[in-house]
């Protein structure tokens, strides 16, 4: 199987986040780097920011790191989440910016002038009275004027919709925000089963090496006693060396397994820890599918955002149609003017405003379509987000039903596989089989060791997508894996 989560392939795109995005994507199991042997192609590539994190400062020494305690430091730490709470917050800062629209605006200012006025330039003309006539200008003054002033729309139907759009596309975020910690449980849960298994496989390769050793040991005495052939000798040789090679590749595969889960829940990379829990097997009990589809089209916040998101269209089309109607409005100004201080004079303004669009050269009509549109998109996306539920649904079901299955047989292989291999071990010692029957048989018992690793986890990658897909993960993975 692939190995799960030594990389995603970049397609949430979270760092540019719609804050009416319906859904964010859950990772999936690529390398983004496969194909390549180019360090700055591969430097260059576009994470996903659920694989990155916000490291924590290192602890000095070992710490013990349980699937809980792993969850609740990707809930602090994963970049994922991070941006995804920042977005929220850009989205209720539009929100509080188009309620600003709807509320008073109430503002001072002073004003210190200096004019020379132009009386031919204003029409004022007098004829000469006694001689003496009026002089072109009246000459430099100054004056100060200084008022307090206030606007308010009275009547406003579009700004009036447009921080009900604001209002639907925070709760919308909100719930994104929700949904992309279902997502951190997710890409924590895949990787810490995914060291607990390469764990598994370090201490079955250990065990092969052992009885590697043994088996060139024993083979060893038999050749010594002419029991056996030198080749057998040879044999054993390269059997044990094949089973060191296997247990270093585990060890190697292992500790990359650790950097993942690390980078993905904020420990930095010179931070050592050991997992404190370790692969189980704990059948699903006391839920059906139907049951389990009609929690997820409840749980689901990601169905919720997008139901945000199709009444938050609904509005900015209404927005967008109220750009017809009248706006009534009304400005008002309060203060004092003169040639100074000392001598202000009250000055007041009070206004009503009323305006209607005429004609706007098909503006309107635009904005409208534009919006319908993008209503459209948002019911499609809807629809199609409560299938996709469902499609999740049933095959996280369908995976925890054929990996049940496997556990339990690949747990029955390697019962008989080391039967097997005690009996060829035996038969071997007694002089009764070759040599070739005990590779045979240890080869069998390696691959049926693998294999029950390898379906223990399958099964519990079942249980954390099948969380995943029901919604609410945070609760539902302890549940499932048995309340750990």
């Amino acid at each position: 199987m692939t190995r799960i989560l030594a990389a995603l392939l970049m397609t949430t795109g979270l760092s540019a986040q719609n804050p009416l995005g319906y859904s964010i994507a859950t990772p999936r199991p690529i390398s983004p780097a496969e194909g390549t042997t180019n360090p700055s192609a591969q430097a260059t590539q576009r994470q996903n920011p659920f694989l990155g994190s916000v490291p924590s400062p290192s602890s000095g020494s070992a710490i013990e790191l349980s699937l809980q305690g792993a969850i609740e430091r990707g809930l602090r730490y994963n970049l994922g989440l991070v941006e995804s709470n920042h977005a929220s917050a850009d989205v209720r800062a539009e929100r509080l910016r188009a309620l600003s629209a709807l509320l008073p605006q109430v503002e001072a200012r002073a004003r210190q002038s200096f004019e020379d006025i132009s009386f031919k330039e204003i029409g004022i003309k007098l004829p000469p009275i006694l001689g003496f006539s009026l002089p072109p200008t009246s000459g430099g003054f100054g004056y100060q004027d200084a008022r307090v002033s206030l606007t308010q729309n009275l009547y406003n139907s579009q700004l009036r919709e447009q921080y009900r759009t604001q209002k639907k596309a925070e709760e919308a975020s909100v719930l994104n925000s929700k949904d992309a910690r279902d997502v951190v449980v997710f890409a924590v849960g895949t990787a810490y089963l995914q060291v607990l298994a390469s764990a598994a496989r370090v201490e079955t390769a250990k065990a092969q090496v052992a009885s590697a050793h043994e088996l060139d040991r024993q083979t060893a005495d038999c050749v010594t006693s002419e029991v056996s052939p030198e080749i057998d000798s040879l044999r054993a040789q390269v059997e044990r060396q094949s089973a060191e090679q296997r247990l270093t590749n585990a060890m190697n595969q292992f500790e990359k397994d650790k950097l993942t889960l690390g980078r993905i829940t904020g420990l930095p990379i010179d931070q050592n820890f050991v997992l404190t829990d370790t692969l189980v097997y704990h059948p699903l009990v006391g839920l059906s599918y139907e049951t389990a589809t009609g929690d997820a089209l409840r749980s689901r916040a990601d169905l919720q955002s997008a139901e945000a998101s199709v009444r938050a269209a609904e509005s900015t089309l209404r927005a967008q149609k109220a750009q017809r109607l009248p706006v009534v409005s009304i400005s008002a100004d309060y203060g004092g003017a003169g040639t100074n201080a000392g001598n202000f004079n009250q000055v007041y303004s009070v206004s009503g405003n009323i305006s209607v669009p005429i004609y706007t050269g098909g503006r309107i009509r635009a904005d409208i379509e534009q919006a319908r549109a993008d209503l459209g998109r948002r019911e499609a996306e809807y629809a199609d987000l409560k299938g996709r539920i469902a499609y999740d649904v049933r095959i996280a079901w369908l995976d925890i039903s054929a990996s049940d299955s496997s556990v339990k047989v690949a747990e029955h292989n390697k019962i008989l596989a080391e039967r097997a291999l005690t009996q060829s071990q035996d038969r071997y010692v007694n002089g009764v089989t070759n040599f070739l029957e005990l590779v045979h048989a240890r080869e069998a018992v390696a691959a049926a060791s693998d294999n029950y690793i390898e379906s223990l986890y399958s099964f519990n990658l079942a249980m954390v997508s099948f969380a995943r897909a029901l919604g609410g993960a945070e609760t539902r993975l302890y549940q499932l894996l048995g309340g750990k």
